[in-house]
């Protein structure tokens, strides 16, 4: 897609999405480097906030839209996929599959041991 001013731009979920990023970045650091140097890595978490926001706003001109998870199970939800022969998926269990010599139900078939020993 080409450059269009006027696509709206998501500024809201951008920001919330950077700081649920931030607020866990910064979580693990402090976990993990607590007698390094947090700072550094706060700064650098911190620093990328106006970047990851100019980054998704370029994209949204471009018209980049990420989908939602909620967006995709709905999607998954309403359509239903063809199968491989080309009919619709029905909620019918699978019909068990013939049985082979590695399932024990072929012509080799182990004897059954009820017998009583004497």
């Amino acid at each position: 897609m080409a450059w269009d001013s006027s696509r709206p731009v998501p500024w809201n979920r951008l920001i919330r999405e950077w700081l649920i990023y931030a607020a866990i970045m910064s979580a693990v650091f402090i976990i993990f480097f607590r007698g390094d140097n947090v700072v550094g890595a706060i700064a650098g978490v911190l620093i990328s906030g106006p970047l990851y926001l100019a980054f998704g706003a370029v994209m949204a001109k471009f018209g980049y839209q990420r989908t939602r998870l909620k967006d995709a199970r709905r999607a998954a939800k309403s359509s239903t996929a063809p199968s491989a022969s080309g009919t619709e998926v029905d909620d019918a269990p699978r019909a068990k599959p013939a049985p082979t010599s590695r399932t024990a139900g072929g012509p080799n078939r182990p004897k059954s041991s009820n017998r009583r020993k004497r």
